[in-house]
């Protein structure tokens, strides 16, 4: 039973096409993954299918009754709102549905068509009992502690929380929501490890249909039966896991370069033919017989692959031995979020902070960068320190273009030098000439990186760094700071990430004063 089906959609933003000719159609219970590079159309795409975006031409059509629960990379909670009220906000269509379905009771005594207030009372019926309407507090519960909110309390107002938690709340909401459709834009961006896993396990046992788009490969391997790859405004169906489609779409690109080689060989043979033969009386016909298939023959244009990146970190001055030192540190806002620590942060040494989301990872970056006071302690930096720091977001309303962007930071360069940096993280002209808040999450993070990579330094904070980043990239960034000869401190949620290059762990479990 198909219960989407998208039909010949073409869209574009002012000279540029993002989608041609698409079609899609969603079956029941099938777990689509869209993949593709940074830019290409993924977001869009949900977007279309969503109704947030009008297509330029084509149909997006759904089954009778389905649901749709949709979270995208710019969800928001509303303020002073706790937890619980907004969990349960995941049962008012429910609630609007049982209010219906008493109403067609009640309108069966003076109805001349039974029979069909009583098929429209049982469907909804059905869907009550297949949501888990009548176990609405279990569920909560359920869902809540599996994503960790119930150590936050659920009676936590979400101002107080940090963007990873708040994510998580988006998430709950949607999952106990249980929609015939999951759409989810980059859910495990904001996901520590144990939390990546649970909703892995629980995507897997999803019995409706879900489209994910993520950059998570492993994710991706794990709770997918279905790709749908974007790429040059095309939509292409492959059947397995990521895996699947790799080798599947290596063995497409193989067989079209053999193929495009075979018949650019031909039309060799064929207009060398028609040269030398047009000009002689006896050959003229055969040659203009030629040079008619010729200009009918369907032309394969050779593949081609997009740019990728290049990262190469620039290396500053050589710094003392210890480049930070903290002692008795304790971070936080208006309240601590650890006890006292102490560490040192050596010359060449690659660290990763982990722990779950809330602890204060990113808090951590902002007090030993001087960004936020401590509560408490001391930061000490050694000699020569200079210092590359990767936000985890940009601004939303950021209005500067990816060219101003990086201009401003380094006017002595020129505009070509400008463009051409950009250019080597794989931003195309278009890309360069547009807004910060209008790029693409993946693309508005190399536009962000190419400033770090401007920079001679010798520490590299980096907080999220892989977040929208695509395969390419992360491989990219992967290898630039495998290769780098700084000092790093990474926040990731990605162990399979830093795992090639990390020297020491610090948890930020085993400081925190919270309940883990």
């Amino acid at each position: 039973m198909s219960v989407l089906t998208v039909k010949n959609v073409t869209h574009g933003f002012g000279a540029r096409s993002i989608l041609e000719d698409v079609s899609f159609r969603l079956l029941k219970g099938e777990h689509v993954a869209l993949v593709g590079a940074n830019g290409e159309g993924k977001s869009t795409f949900l977007n279309i299918i969503n109704g947030k975006l009008m297509p330029d031409e084509g149909t997006v059509e759904w089954s009778n009754r389905v649901t749709v629960g949709y979270l995208d990379q710019h969800s928001v909670l509303k303020p002073e709102t706790t937890i619980m009220d907004n969990l349960r906000l995941a049962f008012n269509h429910l609630i609007e549905l049982e209010k219906e379905m008493f109403t067609l009771y009640e309108n069966m005594a003076d109805a001349d068509d039974m029979d069909k207030l009583l098929e429209d009372a049982a469907e909804i019926q059905s869907i009550l009992d297949s949501s888990g309407f009548y176990i609405i507090d279990s569920k909560i519960q359920t869902i809540a502690q599996g994503l960790g909110l119930g150590d936050l309390g659920l009676d936590t107002m979400v101002d107080e929380l940090s963007g990873g938690q708040r994510t998580k709340i988006l998430l709950a909401k949607l999952l106990l929501q249980n929609p015939t459709i999951l759409i989810l834009d980059e859910p495990t961006n904001y996901l520590d490890v144990e939390h990546i896993e649970w909703l892995t396990n629980y995507l897997k046992e999803y019995e409706n249909a879900f489209i994910l788009v993520s950059h998570d490969i492993p994710f991706i391997n794990n709770v997918c039966n279905l790709i749908y790859h974007i790429k040059d405004c095309e939509l292409t169906r492959y059947v397995g896991n990521y895996e699947d489609f790799e080798r599947l779409y290596e063995q497409k690109q193989r067989q079209l370069e053999k193929d495009y080689e075979r018949q650019q060989k031909e039309i060799n043979r064929m207009e060398d033919f028609i040269a030398r033969n047009k000009a002689r009386v006896a050959t003229r016909g055969m040659a203009n017989s030629r040079a008619k298939r010729l200009e009918k023959m369907d032309k394969i244009e050779k593949p081609r692959e997009k740019a990728k990146p290049v990262f190469n970190f620039k290396e500053g001055k050589t710094p003392s031995r210890v480049l930070i030192e903290a002692t008795d540190l304790v971070i936080g806002y208006d309240s601590p979020l650890t006890k006292p620590i102490s560490f040192t942060i050596e010359k060449g040494k690659k660290i990763a902070i982990c722990g779950v989301n809330g602890l204060g990872k990113s808090t951590l970056l902002k007090t030993i960068l001087g960004i936020i006071p401590s509560v408490e302690g001391t930061i000490r930096f050694g000699e020569n320190v200079e210092i590359g720091y990767f936000e985890q977001e940009d601004h939303k309303d950021n209005t500067n273009t990816a060219l101003d962007e990086v201009w401003n930071e380094y006017p002595a360069l020129t505009n070509h030098e400008v463009r051409s940096e950009l250019a080597k993280c794989a931003l195309t002209s278009e890309n360069i000439m547009s807004q910060m808040r209008v790029l693409s999450g993946g693309e508005n993070a190399k536009v962000r990186l190419c400033k770090l990579l401007l920079k001679r330094l010798n520490l590299l904070v980096l907080d999220e760094p892989t977040n929208h980043l695509d395969v390419d990239a992360k491989a990219e960034l992967e290898k630039a700071i495998r290769e780098f000869n700084g000092t790093v401190i990474i926040v990731s949620h990605e162990p399979y990430f830093y795992q090639s290059f990390v020297t020491d762990v610090f948890n930020v479990e085993d400081w925190t004063t919270k309940i883990v």
